[in-house]
Order: C-alpha cells, then structure tokens, then sequence
C-alpha cells in the first residue's frame, strides 16, 4: 500500500521511527523504493548534488518537477514529497498554492515540503486548504544560507531556541503534516519533537526526533564535495562505482571488453557473401 501522511501521523501516535531518503531520478528511486523507506525527499539539494551548483538557490520550479517526475515514476510504495524551490512560495499564498499545484499535477508529488516558520505560515495554511499535504522544514533552512551567514546550527541560545518552537508551533498551527528539524541541538530536538503533535524528521538534530532523513548521495559516499558531520556514510557506493569505471576504462584498452560473450554472433556465410 502507498505510505501517505497517514503513514506519518500513525507513526507519531505509535512511537515507530519514520524513515526518509532523498532521491533525484527514476532507477534511484525504485532501488530505494524496494527497501521499505517511509517516503521519499526530491530535495532541492539536487542542485547541488545532481546540477552541481554551489548552492540550492539556484534550484528552478521546472527542475523540481523534472527529477519530481522521475521520482514518481520509480515509488510504487514510498511517499514522495518535493522541496519547493526559493521564490515559488515566499511572493504570495498564490503564488504558493499555484507553484504547489504544479509540484503535484506535473511533478506527480504526493505532499510538498517549503522552509521556514511563522513567515510562511500563511503559505502553508493556504496551500494545505487547496488539499496538498505540506511538510514544514525549521532549523537551517538552505535557502536562508545568505540570512545566516554559513551552515550553522541553530538556536544554540534562548532567543533561538525559542524562536524554533515558536516556528515548530506556527507551522503545526498552519496545518502542516510533519516538520523537518536541520542542524538543531538534540536536546533542543527533543523538547520540539515532545512538544508536537505531529511527527518531526531529523537531519542533523539527533534521535529524539520521530524520524531521520539524509540525503542518499551523503549516506553511500557518492558526494565528496563536503560531508557534514551528521551523516554516517553506510556504504562506499562512490569508491565501488569509481573502481568499476576504471576496469572498464582498463579493460577496454586492452581489449579484453567486450569478450566473445558479450557479443551476438551472425553465420559466416552471411559475411562472405557480402566481400
């Protein structure tokens, strides 16, 4: 059956962790898909793991929907959520609710995720009234990276920490189905998560959060620009996949690739008749 927001409310009231992988295309997906995952994340961290770009700023309505697409197309079980991209919510709740319709008719989403906290709690709550799933994200939140300065951990004080459940409490309010905390101290996590009725999922913020998400290039060693230090990396894929294209480059210079059963045959008559 198809995990939806009932999925992660039911997770709440039992205590069960819930579990989010990001995923950018179709095969990444469906391999993803199979393992059991609660939902999965087309993060606007596609710019920069998948575009390349230094920052998630630069992420585009039409990007989101592309790989979104792609996405849906590889989960038959996993819910998937899509980021909404900077600027496609912060203009207006039109705007918002507009740019959330086309995250969901093109880009095939089951629920959008959009940053910030009491700021847009009016998007929030107008895109949730046009009956699109929303799930909030607090803490660091990428798209502010120029408002904070770097990648910092938030609400390390008083006044931080009490404008983070200020925020936790104004998106619940606004009708958000789970809240993602980034970069936030554990304890901190903690009393949040307690505090809600709905589910928070922690990047960076500890395990007292109802559940986790990581971005998978992170978690398998495939990203090697930078590696925050809240991801474990659970398997080297980026080593492996490295030592694979180098046998094939060696390989085929030495021509032992293709071998004779990688190949199709054809009777020689056929090729003599043609000399």
């Amino acid at each position: 059956m198809k995990k939806s927001v009932t999925t992660f409310a039911n997770g709440k009231l039992k205590g069960e962790k819930l579990t989010m992988l990001t995923a950018y295309d179709y095969s990444t997906a469906k391999l993803i898909d199979s393992t059991g995952v609660d939902a999965l994340l087309v993060g606007d961290s596609l710019g920069n793991v998948m575009l390349g770009y230094e920052d998630t700023i630069s992420v585009t309505m039409e990007d989101m929907i592309h790989h979104g697409a792609a996405v849906a197309r590889g989960a038959s079980e996993a819910m998937v959520v899509i980021d909404m991209p900077f600027m496609s919510y912060q203009t207006s709740a039109y705007d918002a609710v507009v740019n959330a319709g086309r995250l969901m008719k093109e880009g095939r989403a089951n629920a959008v995720k959009l940053e910030g906290g009491t700021e847009v709690a009016p998007a929030i709550k107008a895109i949730v009234a046009a009956g699109i799933p929303v799930m909030a994200h607090i803490g660091l939140t990428p798209q502010s990276i120029n408002s904070f300065g770097g990648y910092k951990v938030q609400g390390k004080d008083e006044m931080a920490a009490k404008k983070l459940i200020e925020d936790a409490m104004a998106v619940q309010e606004a009708g958000a189905f789970a809240v993602v905390l980034e970069c936030v101290p554990e304890k901190l996590a903690t009393f949040v998560t307690n505090k809600l009725d709905i589910p928070t999922i922690g990047i960076g913020a500890g395990a007292g959060c109802d559940g986790q998400i990581l971005v998978y290039a992170d978690m398998m060693g495939m990203f090697s620009d930078y590696v925050p230090k809240f991801v474990k990396q659970f398997a080297n894929v980026g080593d492996a996949m490295k030592e694979a294209c180098k046998s094939y480059v060696e390989e085929v210079k030495a021509a032992t690739y293709p071998a004779k059963e990688h190949t199709y045959a054809i009777d020689d008559e056929v090729i003599e008749k043609l000399y």
